[in-house]
C-alpha cells in the first residue's frame, strides 16, 4: 500500500510566549489547546539519550558516553548504574536507548541499545543488551540481539518499544553507507542484513516464528520492515496498537511512517531530501512502485529523534497527539491525528536545545530529554498550568 504524503497547516506562530510567573514558579508557556510550565527534573546530564519510568516512581536516563543514571525522589544520583555494557563512544554511538520489562515488577528485566565494538574495536554494530535491576545495578547483563550492521560511526537507530502482546520492536538505522549508483542495491534495500530496518523480537531477542521474513533464504528472521533511513523515534499507539516510527532525512525529508509488516520503506530510492551541501539530487523520486511513502515529512529537517503518542489525563485536549522531537530544529513538533493522517503541526519548546527523546510518565507528565551541545543538558517535565 502506498501513502499519498501529507503536507500539513504548519504551526501557529513560536510558543514561547510567556505570562508573568509567579515569584518561584517556572513561567507559563502557550500551546494551541494548554498553557504549561517547563520544569527541570535532572540537570547536569552530559548528552542525555532516553528516558524510562519504573513502578516506584524512579527514573532512568541513559548518557551517550555510556552511563546509565538514577533520579529518585527527585534527586539525580550522582554515581551512574554499574554493569552497563561497554559502548564505543565515537560519533553519534554511545549508549542510547532504556526500557524496563512490561512485567519489571515481577523480573526486574532492563534492556539497553548501545553501539557494541566489534572487530578490533574501531567499529560498532547496534546491539539489544538485557540485564536484571537488583539493589541499583544491572546483574546478569547478556547481549540478546547484535544486529548485522557496519558503517561510519552513525545511524545506529536503537529505539525500543513493546507492543500489548509482549513483542519487542527495535530500530536499526543505515549507518551511513553512502547513496550512489544502484540505490536499489543499498544495503538498506537488502533484508539480507538489519541496515535501516524495524525489528520484531521476543522478549528474549529471538525472532518469533510469524514475522514477515521467517523462511525467506538469506532474510534476517527478525526484521518486520526496512527501507529506513535512521529511525531516532519509536510509539506503539496504546488504543490501536498503530506503530509509527520517525526517522531522519539527508538535508530535508524527516519522516513520519506508519509502520506495516514486511513492506520497504523506500531508503534511498525515494524521498524528499537532498545531498548535504550540494543540494543534488538523491532520490529516484518521492514515490515507488512498491514502496510506501511517509505519512509526513519535513522539509527543512527538524531532525527527528524521540516519539510519544499521548494518552493521559492531565493534558486531555492533547490526547491522540503524536510528539516528535527535533534535534537540529530544537523543538517538538506535535502533530494533531485524524485516524491516521496528520491534520496540523504545532511547533512547541522551540530555541530550548536539541531535543532527545520525549516519554509520558505513569502519572501523565511529559518528560523530555535536552541534549544542549554546548547548552543545557536535562530532563524537564511540561507541567499544565491550564487550558486554553
Amino acid at each position: 500500500m502506498v501513502r499519498t504524503p501529507v503536507r500539513v497547516l504548519m504551526a501557529v506562530g513560536l510558543l514561547l510566549a510567556v505570562v508573568t510567573p509567579v515569584l518561584g514558579q517556572a513561567p507559563v508557556l502557550r500551546s494551541q489547546n494548554h498553557d504549561y510550565r517547563v520544569v527541570t527534573v535532572a540537570g547536569g546530564l552530559a548528552n542525555p539519550w532516553s528516558i524510562a519510568f519504573l513502578p516506584e516512581g524512579d527514573i532512568l536516563v541513559t548518557e551517550k558516553a555510556g552511563r546509565l543514571r538514577l533520579v529518585r525522589n527527585g534527586v539525580l544520583r550522582m554515581a551512574p548504574i554499574e554493569g552497563v555494557p561497554e559502548v564505543l563512544d565515537a560519533g553519534q554511538g554511545g549508549l542510547m536507548d532504556v526500557l524496563p520489562h512490561p512485567d519489571f515488577e515481577s523480573n526486574q528485566l532492563i534492556y539497553l541499545t548501545y553501539s557494541k565494538p566489534i572487530g578490533d574495536g574501531s567499529e560498532a554494530t547496534t546491539a539489544l543488551a538485557r540485564g536484571r535491576f537488583v539493589n541499583d545495578r544491572l546483574v546478569d547483563v547478556e547481549d540478546i540481539f547484535v544486529s548485522q550492521t557496519r558503517g561510519r560511526a552513525g545511524h545506529y537507530g536503537s529505539r525500543l518499544a513493546f507492543d500489548a502482546d509482549g513483542y519487542l520492536f527495535m530500530t536499526v538505522g543505515e549507518r551511513q553507507i553512502p547513496s550512489s549508483g544502484d540505490l536499489s542495491a543499498h544495503p538498506a534495500q537488502d533484508i539480507s542484513n538489519h541496515h535501516g530496518t524495524v525489528n520484531r523480537l521476543n522478549d528474549d531477542g529471538t525472532a518469533p516464528s510469524d514475522n514477515p521474513f521467517v523462511g525467506t533464504p538469506g532474510a534476517r528472521p527478525e526484521i518486520w520492515s526496512y527501507g529506513h533511513r535512521n529511525p531516532q523515534g519509536l510509539a506503539i499507539h496504546p488504543e490501536t496498537g498503530d506503530i509509527w516510527v520517525v526517522e531522519h532525512g539527508p538535508q530535508g525529508g524527516d519522516e513520519l511512517n506508519l509502520i506495516q509488516p514486511g513492506l520497504n520503506y523506500g531508503w534511498p530510492v525515494i524521498g524528499y531530501g537532498v545531498n548535504y551541501g550540494s543540494g543534488l539530487a538523491i532520490h529516484e523520486g518521492t514515490r515507488g512502485e512498491g514502496i510506501e511513502s511517509p505519512t509526513h515529512f519535513w522539509v527543512p529537517s527538524i531532525a527527528t529523534s524521540g516519539l510519544m503518542i499521548y494518552s493521559g489525563e492531565l493534558f486531555p485536549a492533547w490526547k491522540g497527539s503524536i510528539f516528535a522531537g527535533g534535534l537540529a530544529g530544537q523543538q517538538i513538533a506535535r502533530l494533531t491525528m485524524d485516524g491516521q493522517r496528520v491534520i496540523r503541526e504545532e511547533t512547541m519548546l522551540q530555541g530550548m536545545g536539541r531535543i532527545r527523546d520525549i516519554r509520558q510518565s505513569p502519572d501523565g507528565y511529559i518528560y523530555v530529554a535536552i541534549d544542549g551541545r554546548g547548552g543545557p543538558t536535562s530532563v524537564v517535565r511540561l507541567e499544565p498550568a491550564g487550558a486554553r
